[in-house]
């Protein structure tokens, strides 16, 4: 099977990328930006000034009205939506607004996809599931989420399968690569807190499938392209708990071993509650591209734990950030691509 996808046609343009404050979006915007120059937007939240720049507009998804003239103004051909409120214990005390953010904008969007006849893909989440029953889960699994963040999120998807028979879902899990405020993702925040000397706190039983944004970034460009349709996972090969991630930054970062706490998540508190191991299968997505778009996270074997105590082993080993940001921001098969 094909490792590269170089064989995916370019996506219809123009083309709009939603959700650029978050570590997908943000990463794939200037990805997509400096493919196809001049013809790529993103929109952020109106209150998230800080985040400006070339092809970028301020409108909020659920903004009917602001996101029907943005059409307009662009005549998009194709959507990315990345959008979505994911800060878990925001969304527990907030249900209204985790659903006008994941629900309400999504379905603002998916009805001017549908009447214009818009390439439409959407980035979706592994956290639909409880993690309760094995992991390595395939499309056709029942969800059953814990959170109310991964409730709206299977609002949003069954939304999308009723509406659009021709639109992509790709349900990801923790994207690895930077974030825009420099702790919103998973390496961001559990390094901003070994960097400060501060004690970061992981479970042993959340099991996640990582993937490298570099990987995502290529994923999505091939899925706008193409005719997929329906429900797809896009989770890494590499299946890790919360705290082999945090053992990984912790070594591979050169910090100190003693500030990664590993627990059992039913020691976490009732909110949020939080998930077991949401793994996913991603066979058939492979299979209907045709090609392996995802290379495990970290690419190297010499960086995955072995026992719970890896971390502490150094040697001659020197970690640093700038290795960091090498292997683990980045793939390194990607390097210079």
């Amino acid at each position: 099977m094909l490792r590269r996808s170089t064989l995916a046609a370019q996506p219809p343009l123009p083309l709009l990328v939603t959700g650029i404050s978050g570590v997908a979006g943000y990463n794939v915007l200037p990805y997509l930006q400096a493919r196809y120059p001049g013809q790529v937007v993103g929109i952020r939240q109106r209150d998230n000034w800080r985040l400006s720049g070339p092809g970028i507009e301020e409108c909020n998804a659920e903004d009917r009205t602001a996101m029907e003239r943005l059409f307009e103004k662009y005549r998009f051909a194709a959507v990315l939506d990345c959008a979505g409120n994911c800060a878990l214990k925001s969304c527990e005390l907030d249900p209204a607004m985790a659903w006008r953010i994941n629900v309400d904008g999504v379905g603002n969007l998916l009805d001017m996809c549908v009447t214009r006849q818009v390439r439409f893909v959407h980035l979706s989440i592994d956290l639909v599931f409880s993690g309760t029953n094995g992991g390595g889960h395939v499309e056709t699994d029942p969800t059953d989420p814990v959170t109310v963040y991964g409730k709206s999120m299977v609002a949003a998807e069954e939304m999308i399968l009723a509406a659009d028979r021709q639109a992509c879902i790709l349900r990801i899990s923790l994207p690895m690569g930077v974030s825009f405020n420099g702790h919103a993702g998973a390496i961001d925040w559990i390094q901003s807190r070994f960097k400060k000397d501060k004690p970061a706190t992981l479970y042993f039983d959340e099991i996640r499938t990582p993937t490298y944004t570099d990987c995502l970034n290529e994923l999505c460009e091939a899925a706008l392209g193409s005719d997929l349709a329906g429900l797809y996972h896009a989770g890494g090969p590499r299946r890790l708990s919360l705290y082999n991630i945090a053992q990984i930054i912790n070594r591979v970062g050169g910090y100190d071993p003693e500030l990664l706490i590993g627990c059992p998540r039913k020691m976490a508190g009732p909110i949020p509650p939080r998930a077991g191991n949401v793994t996913l299968n991603s066979t058939k997505l492979s299979e209907a591209l045709g090609f392996e778009p995802l290379d495990p996270w970290p690419l190297a074997e010499e960086f995955v734990p072995t026992h719970a105590e890896w971390h502490f082993e150094r040697g001659g080993f020197k970690g640093s950030k700038e290795l960091l940001a090498e292997v683990l921001y980045r793939n390194p098969a990607k390097a210079g691509g």
